[in-house]
This record gives structure tokens, C-alpha cells and sequence, in this order.
């Protein structure tokens, strides 16, 4: 589906692409892992319970409670906490370094590798995440995506939703921020970033959460594109 657009789309540069969820699959990557590693565990719940504490973790950094802390860094906070949850505090510090590195080796959505690589011909393609260099690079490498850039919250020392990390991207290129295009899964991300003269497309990933847990894809007003997967967003961008 296509929402009314108020703005001309030939303008648009680059496109920045939100990763956790939007390029991808953590929960399916995270509870396969644990399935075929753990197989005691409620993969499906751990998966979860990692994620939850993401947001609340990224608060105490930009509240001032914790200094500047890379999310590989969150995550391995978040694991420790959680694992006696799941009979696995017993787990060593090799092991719980290994698993943490989880998050290195997720497994991209099956439609990221082509729509990226169409999106490439036409757009500066980049990622825009929280997820800390390291992590991207090593998580891009290992899935084949074709990056022009990677640009992280570490590079601004900050993390979405904050102003400083959507302006960044049109700073890096040299660009307006209208001739920025936020890609997403999640529609607080793209209201953010539109809060901040970016344009914006919604991307449908209805098994974010895993099939115990269908996320609602409904287009939302605001929006100027909404496409199932990237594929079909490089069609309506004309790629």
C-alpha cells in the first residue's frame, strides 16, 4: 500500500534503514539459537525478555544514570539479569560472552539482501541504528548487506530518539533533511524522525515478535510509503 504523498519523492538522496527488526529477524535469529543451544529454555520467552530490557537500558544512558555505554555493552547487562530467569546462571563468562555475540549473527529478513541491492542503483543507502559499529559490521558482513555507509548512535554519541542522530545522517551527507528518507519497522521511529524534516517509510514485519506474537501493520497517517518488504519498496521508488 502507498499513502497519499504530499512531497515529490525524486528529491530524496539517501535512505537511512532503522536494523533491530527492520533489516533483522532478532527474535526468530535469537529464538532458533536458543532452541537448537538450550533446548530446556522458552526460547520464545528469552527472546523476548532480552529485547524488553533494550529500551529501559537506553533510558538510564540518556537520563544521565549511566555514561555513554555501547548496546553490546546493554546487552550484556540486560543477559546477566535475565539469565537466572531461565535456569542459566550457571552459564560461564566464555559462554556468556559467546551468547552475547548473539546479536552479531542475526539472520536478515529473506527479502533485504535484493530490495537493498536495487535501493543501492538509485540511493546512498546507510543504516541508522542503535546497535553499536562493532555489531553492525560484524551483523552486516555476515549477512552480505550492501551498505554505502554505516552510521550508528556511537558515531553521535547519542541514541534514537534523539534529534541529533536523524540530523546527523543529512550532516554526514551533506544533505537537507527532507532529502532523507527514514526506513522502518516501527512507527515511533519514523515520527521521530519526520519530527526532525525527514521523509519516511513503514515497513511491514508482522513477524517481528515471532509467531506467538502478530504485530499490527496497519498503515498509520504520517507515513509518506508503506510497503510489505524492501523488494516492493524499491519498485515504488522505481528501482
Amino acid at each position: 500500500m502507498q499513502l497519499p504523498n504530499p512531497q515529490p519523492l525524486d528529491d530524496i538522496q539517501v535512505l537511512a534503514f532503522d536494523v533491530f527488526g527492520t533489516v533483522v529477524d532478532w527474535h526468530g535469529s535469537i529464538a532458533r539459537e536458543m532452541a537448537a543451544n538450550y533446548p530446556h529454555v522458552d526460547s520464545h520467552a528469552f527472546a523476548q525478555a532480552w529485547r524488553a530490557g533494550y529500551q529501559p537500558a537506553m533510558r538510564r544512558v540518556m537520563t544521565g544514570e549511566l555514561p555513554w555505554t555501547l548496546i553490546d555493552d546493554l546487552h550484556r547487562m540486560i543477559l546477566d539479569r535475565i539469565l537466572p530467569d531461565f535456569g542459566l546462571a550457571h552459564l560461564a563468562e566464555a559462554e556468556r560472552a559467546r551468547l552475547n555475540r548473539l546479536w552479531h549473527r542475526l539472520d536478515a529478513w529473506p527479502d533485504v539482501v535484493e530490495g537493498l541491492t536495487r535501493l543501492k542503483r538509485r540511493f546512498v543507502i546507510c543504516t541508522l541504528s542503535n546497535g553499536n559499529l562493532n555489531l553492525l559490521t560484524r551483523l552486516s558482513k555476515r549477512a552480505g548487506l550492501p551498505w554505502d555507509c554505516i552510521l550508528s548512535a556511537e558515531v553521535f554519541r547519542t541514541y534514537k530518539p534523539d534529534p541529533r542522530t536523524y540530523g546527523g545522517v543529512a550532516s554526514t551527507f551533506g544533505v537537507r533533511p527532507e532529502q532523507v528518507m527514514l526506513v522502518a519497522a516501527h512507527h515511533d521511529d519514523l515520527a521521530a524522525a519526520r519530527g526532525c524534516g525527514l521523509r519516511s517509510a513503514y515497513i511491514e514485519r508482522p513477524w517481528e515478535f515471532g509467531t506467538r506474537q502478530a504485530k499490527d501493520v496497519s498503515p498509520q497517517l504520517g507515513n509518506e510509503l508503506h510497503a510489505e518488504n524492501f523488494v516492493v519498496l524499491a519498485a515504488r521508488l522505481g528501482c
